[in-house]
């Protein structure tokens, strides 16, 4: 979609520019970690150097091992500053022979700021012309108000490229379903998605590409117990009314 492209652009520019420190926000499901696996597979493994953290709640040192770790680097002792000590070679290294290393840290919402006053530390890595390492921090609108803190306020200030994601639009929501039906199918669009049936899963779904996902799933099978290869209104209807009835949680993200 519209928003998907403009914030892998966004980051593709950021790194290759090297700004240092980039943030990608966007609320629950609407397909952060799918841009940065999209990006990170973008980046030529030659000239670029990843590493990619999943799990943030970590204590410094254990943020500190997974790093390293990640950049298949020893992650040998119990000592922040020698962890610290062996990334800084790893860095001016990559530096000199003009590579880029990116540290993504995904959910980073959850991070706590012992951990981020890490983040800062490491971000200040720099020659006297470029910064030795790009840091990605992608997590949900709560990282912002943690950014905002005051004892964050330094960490805050160095992010250069911010990037909201935003949910997809009704046509892009169309565009989306029509898609995954084609590369499903190879190329092929065996059935559809009637007007009326997508305006409901997009109304139900707020846009955001996992719950299109889910009742777009619950439809399908729908028209494949009809037989049928046309999703009708009633059908998506149905599928939303499925979903509701599977977990509160859920039940709040489907309002139709």
């Amino acid at each position: 979609s519209a928003p998907h492209q403009e914030a892998f652009a966004h980051l593709l520019f950021a790194i290759e520019n090297r700004a240092g420190f980039i943030e990608l926000s966007g609320e629950v499901g609407t397909g952060k970690t799918t841009i940065v696996r999209t990006l990170l597979n973008q980046l030529d493994p030659q000239t670029h150097r990843t590493a990619l953290i999943f799990n943030p709640i970590l204590s410094p040192l254990g943020f500190m091992k997974e790093v390293n770790a990640e950049f298949g680097l020893p992650t040998e002792g119990n000592e922040i500053r020698d962890l610290h000590a062996v990334l800084i070679a790893f860095l001016l290294e990559e530096n000199r022979a003009g590579h880029t290393v990116v540290l993504v840290i995904d959910e980073a919402q959850n991070l706590s700021v012992e951990v981020l006053e890490h983040v800062r530390l490491i971000s200040n890595l720099e020659t006297e012309s470029d910064k030795l390492i790009q840091i990605v921090l992608v997590g949900q609108p709560e990282l912002n108000g943690l950014l905002a803190r005051d004892e964050l306020r330094q960490l805050d200030q160095r992010i250069t490229v911010r990037y909201h994601l935003k949910p997809m639009c009704f046509e892009d929501t169309c565009a989306y379903i029509r898609h995954r039906i084609r590369f499903a199918a190879e190329g092929r669009e065996p059935l559809t998605f009637s007007p009326g049936a997508a305006k409901r899963i997009f109304k139900s779904s707020g846009g955001l590409p996992r719950l299109i996902n889910g009742v777009c799933d619950r439809a399908l099978l729908l028209a494949y117990t009809r037989d049928c290869k046309d999703v009708t209104p009633a059908m998506a209807s149905l599928a939303i009314a499925d979903l509701r009835k599977e977990s509160p949680r859920r039940r709040r993200a489907l309002q139709v």
